[in-house]
This record gives C-alpha cells, sequence and structure tokens, in this order.
C-alpha cells in the first residue's frame, strides 16, 4: 500500500472566475507565515491518529504554492520530519506554480528541499483567451516559465484548459502545437466546466464542438508518445502522476491545510474527512485543538465504498480489476456487481479484457451517465445482498 500527503496553499495572485478551489487572493487573508503556523499546528495535532509512517507522494497544492518562498515550505516539511514521517526511495514531491511566480533560482531552492516535481498552470497559450477567463499570466510569462524548466531538467506537467468561450479549432491547434514543441513528460487536459449562469459560458463551442476538441486532443498526444492513462491525463512512458495515482487506486492519502481532503483505512470501510472552506473557521478549528479529525468525518459505508471503489477504478486506462473487486467486497457481491458493468459492455460503454473492465471511447465521451449507473444507495445493496457482509472477504 502506498500513502501520500497532500498540503493545502490558498493564497493566489487573483481568484479566476472559473475557480471551485478555497483560494485567497493574498491580501485577502493573513500573511504566509502565520498560515504555515497552522499548518504546523494541525500536522502535531493529528500524529496520534496518524502516525509518521513512509511517504511515497507529496502534493502542495492549490492556489498558487510558488508564491511561497522554498525556507517556507521547507518548514512544513521539517515539521512531518519531527513527527516520524520518512520518504520512501523516489518519493514524488510535487508543487504546482503558476506562470511569472517563479525564477531559475527559485526552482533551484526548491530542488534544494526535496521538490523534484512542478505543475504548471498554463491552460491555454493563447493571450485573447487568457484574458477571457481571468488569467493575469500571458503567452510569454508561460514560455519563460516552460523554458526555466526545460534548461533545470525537471519533471514536469502542464495544464491545458479547453472549450474556452470564443476557442476556435485552429486556437487548440495552436496549444497543441506548443505542447508538442516543449514535450512536457506529463500533460492534464481539462474541459472547462462552470455553471450554467457563469459568464463564461457565453460564446462556448458547443457540445459536439467540445466533443471534437477533446477528440483532436486525444489524437495529438497520442500520436507523439503519450498515453491516456486517466480520463483528462496524458503522460510519456513512465511519467504518470503517482500522488494522483493514490486517489485512483484506492490507496490512502492525508490532506493538510484549507479545504484539504483525506482517506484513512482505519474503519472497515476507511474514512474520509476533510477540512473547512473558510480560512476562519480553520484558524479556529487548529487554535481551539479540535479533536481528530479537523471539520467534516464520514466513516464510508459499504454502498459508498463500492461507488468510490468503481468510479475511481474506472478513470484510469486499466479500468476496474474483478480480482480487486472480489478481494475487497466478497464473491457474491462481486458476481451481482460485474451483471451490472456487463450490461454496459453491451452498450459499447465499456470493454473488458482478462479480468478488467474499462471505457471505451464512447464510454469516456459520457463517463458521467457511466459513473451515475454504478453509484450505490444503501437500498441498493440492502437488495442485492439481504445479509450485508461485515467487512472484506
Amino acid at each position: 500500500m502506498s500513502f501520500g500527503i497532500y498540503i493545502h496553499i490558498p493564497y493566489c495572485i487573483q481568484r479566476c472566475p472559473y475557480c471551485d478551489f478555497a483560494t485567497y487572493e493574498q491580501s485577502q487573508i493573513p500573511p504566509a507565515d502565520k498560515y504555515v503556523k497552522l499548518l504546523q499546528k494541525e500536522i502535531r495535532q493529528n500524529i496520534h491518529n496518524i502516525p509518521g509512517q513512509k511517504i511515497d507522494t507529496i502534493f502542495l497544492g492549490g492556489g498558487t504554492p510558488s508564491l511561497l518562498e522554498a525556507s517556507s515550505i521547507l518548514t512544513i516539511f521539517d515539521t512531518l520530519w519531527e513527527q516520524g514521517f520518512r520518504l520512501n526511495d523516489g518519493c514524488e514531491v510535487t508543487i504546482e506554480i503558476n506562470p511569472a511566480t517563479i525564477s531559475l533560482k527559485k526552482i533551484k531552492d526548491y530542488l534544494h528541499i526535496g521538490i523534484n516535481r512542478f505543475s504548471v498552470g498554463s491552460q491555454t497559450f493563447n493571450d485573447r483567451l487568457l484574458k477571457k477567463i481571468g488569467r493575469k499570466h500571458n503567452l510569454n510569462d508561460t514560455l519563460e516559465t516552460l523554458d526555466i524548466l526545460a534548461a533545470s531538467q525537471v519533471q514536469y506537467s502542464l495544464d491545458l484548459l479547453f472549450a474556452l468561450p470564443d476557442q476556435t479549432i485552429d486556437d487548440l491547434k495552436y496549444d497543441l502545437d506548443v505542447i508538442s514543441n516543449y514535450r512536457p513528460p506529463h500533460v492534464s487536459c481539462y474541459c472547462l466546466t462552470v455553471s450554467e449562469s457563469s459568464p463564461l459560458n457565453v460564446g462556448r463551442p458547443p457540445e459536439e464542438g467540445q466533443i471534437l476538441m477533446f477528440d483532436q486532443i486525444e489524437r495529438r498526444l497520442v500520436s507523439e508518445g503519450y498515453s491516456r492513462y486517466e480520463i483528462s491525463n496524458y503522460c510519456l512512458p513512465g511519467k504518470e502522476s503517482r500522488h494522483n495515482m493514490l486517489y485512483w487506486t484506492d490507496q490512502e492519502y492525508w490532506g493538510v491545510g484549507l479545504s484539504a481532503h483525506s482517506y484513512i483505512k482505519n474503519s472497515t470501510w476507511g474514512t474520509r474527512f476533510w477540512n473547512p472552506r473558510a480560512y476562519r473557521d480553520y484558524e479556529l478549528l487548529v487554535e481551539n485543538k479540535t479533536a481528530f479529525p479537523l471539520g467534516n468525518r464520514e466513516p464510508l459505508q459499504l454502498h459508498e465504498s463500492l461507488t468510490d471503489f468503481c468510479h475511481t477504478a474506472l478513470r484510469i486506462s486499466r479500468g476496474l480489476s474483478r480480482f480487486a473487486l472480489q478481494k475487497k467486497y466478497g464473491s457474491f457481491l462481486a458476481s451481482e456487481l460485474c451483471s451490472r458493468l456487463n450490461r454496459l459492455v453491451d452498450l459499447g460503454l465499456l470493454d473488458t479484457h482478462e479480468d478488467r473492465y474499462f471505457l471505451t471511447s464512447r464510454g469516456r465521451l459520457v463517463s458521467n451517465q457511466v459513473f451515475a449507473s454504478l453509484t450505490f444507495l444503501k437500498q441498493d445493496l440492502a437488495y442485492i445482498l439481504p445479509d450485508n457482509p461485515s467487512g472484506p472477504c
């Protein structure tokens, strides 16, 4: 089993209109040194519930963690080491960075404290579209950042947003041309998702245009040696995001900081817990030394665990293993679930090979429908299993 730690850094230069994360402009909340102290207190308060152990991945997300100096991040790391955490050999340590927030020196400082992977919030390489979605950086900022990363010979990923307001296929092709020139080891491609009432919906490509863009990205990246290992993520051989794979393969992770989510297998079907989104609520909980876990806590029931297992496994290209399903949930429930999976195969939404089920090309386009059909309610399993097992078989 693997274990990872997510550390949330909420500071941003600006709050993008499409962003749904717990972030703040720097002037809206106390300075970073005070927030780092809160993170240290949270780590120390929870050490009896998440005892120090070997870490396989660390991910500094946000927000814009690259607004913090390496010395502040090292303070957080040192607190983990003080509490008995250690890095496994080859531990992946990722920090999210935004263009115009780093320099060659800053990259070197990050490397010196153990960060070895960088995730760039590029979004698009079109200045017109960057303004449309409220980003403050421009194309030159992004290219300078990519040049710095290339010169430093580090592992990195970049984010690509598509289906933007007034974006054309030619705009998308240009973005893919830039990616082709730089050949980042990893590319995350996300369709812009906003509420129906958002001004960003005005002028967006219609659904068929979004599907065309989705297909264009797939064809171009695959033709250049990238593999799609998850619905939205592509990489060159061996360059998957190990931290994200924790989420998709039923591994444990601990989230530290504002709004951070965790999953620990300390109950029959595991426990999810998460911290408050509002800075002041998080601050009060930490300062008052609220009993672990901070914020909200949810011991999973069987139907919730099974839903999570199916959704996350089918997100990745290697799919859902019948063997793993049976090992965790028992033969009878696995057999009943396979009947439902086989119906999705008959509909052309899933394919199967050896002991695995995985999304077809068509299934990826309507993955929400697939996941909806594999979302279980308590009464569903009461019908399937009159005598529910008390735990894994």
